[in-house]
């Protein structure tokens, strides 16, 4: 589970642990030890090292990537293209794409060959170019759609080591965390982590082999990209 110290992600820990499928689960973030830094690679080469180990008893099954940035000092979300700034969507596509895309290559080596595996990143409905109706949000919209392509490329190479793989980006709804709380509006479904956590591991569990490669909204519903 990379990503383990955010508000879903420390839910997606507990209700990893709390099912009772899996023999261990391992959470690192910026704040574990070791600890992951998506703007020095070689921290992710050591995390990846040390999972090595960690693992060598019981093999990487399944693997999680809850990491993601909407918004902060750098930036908010753009409502028109005039408030488009170069140092927040360098950030947007640092966290968003380029971090998980360094996941994918230091981490997917310790996956199985011959067993089945589930890989799912957090993505966003807000990335899939065919639902976007309403503009806006320039950053955060391209970044998860670049890490859609990223996903759905990463799913046909890791199907060449392993027929059993399945690699997926997820929508996990409106949460309840840092991330979201300044966009909550009258209407909006927004979820308490532990809910939303219970819901896309139900997700990850649920798909097949045919589902690989997709975008797939908390209730399991694949969304177009």
């Amino acid at each position: 589970m990379v990503g383990s110290s955010g508000g879903i992600g420390a839910a997606l820990v507990a209700e990893l642990q709390s099912g009772g499928r899996y023999a261990q689960v391992v959470g690192l973030s910026r704040s574990t030890v070791p600890a992951i830094d998506y703007t020095q690679e070689d921290s992710l080469r050591q995390a990846a090292q040390w999972l090595t180990v960690a693992c060598q008893d019981a093999p990487l099954r399944t693997l999680i990537v809850a990491t993601g940035v909407l918004h902060g000092p750098l930036g908010q979300p753009e409502k028109t293209w005039s408030q488009l700034e170069p140092a927040y969507l360098h950030e947007q596509f640092a966290v968003n794409v380029v971090g998980p895309m360094l996941v994918m290559k230091h981490f997917f080596a310790l996956l199985p060959k011959a067993e089945p595996i589930r890989v799912a990143f957090l993505s966003a409905k807000v990335g899939s170019i065919g639902d976007n109706a309403l503009g806006g949000w320039y950053g955060y919209r391209a970044a998860k759609a670049a890490l859609n392509q990223a996903v759905k490329t990463a799913s046909i190479e890791l199907r060449r080591h392993n027929k059993l793989s399945i690699c997926v980006s997820l929508h996990p709804g409106t949460v309840r965390s840092r991330l979201s709380d300044p966009f909550h509006k009258t209407g909006l479904n927004v979820r308490e982590p532990a809910i939303a956590a219970s819901e896309l591991v139900s997700v990850v569990h649920s798909l097949n082999e045919a589902d690989t490669g997709g975008l797939f909204s908390c209730d399991g519903q694949r969304l177009p990209w």
